[in-house]
């Protein structure tokens, strides 16, 4: 019984802390509009779309919030594009198992500037 209490539960937070549509929300830019923040060209980052959306969010509300320049954003997002093209979207696995380790590593880094400027995620 303790089982089913924990996978409701699980399921219950997976809803309330799903990363906001890639078209936006209330609130919260489209994918489109924070990539077009720095450059009119856009990235079709394919499957990976909602993580990298989610990763440019957090950038994005450090940057809104005054803890991460609007250089340093721009900077954050190309070095995202150029490694996905070069690595992200091949269909080489050794390739693509370098983007997911560059991802994760700068997924963390967007963590840290969000919660370095937005108090809810620092609540514990």
């Amino acid at each position: 019984m303790r089982g089913l209490w924990i996978i409701g539960a699980a399921a219950l937070l997976t809803g309330c802390i799903s990363s906001p549509s890639l078209n936006g929300t209330m609130g919260a830019p489209s994918f489109a509009s924070l990539q077009q923040m720095c450059s009119a060209q856009t990235v079709d980052y394919g499957n990976d779309a909602q993580g990298v959306y989610a990763t440019l969010f957090d950038a994005y509300v450090a940057n809104r919030r005054g803890k991460l320049s609007k250089d340093d954003y721009c900077a954050f997002q190309a070095s995202l594009a150029q490694h996905y093209t070069s690595l992200g979207a091949s269909t080489d696995p050794q390739a693509r198992n370098q983007w997911v380790t560059f991802f994760t590593d700068q997924r963390a880094k967007a963590l840290s500037w969000r919660a370095a400027a937005d108090p809810t995620l620092r609540a514990g």
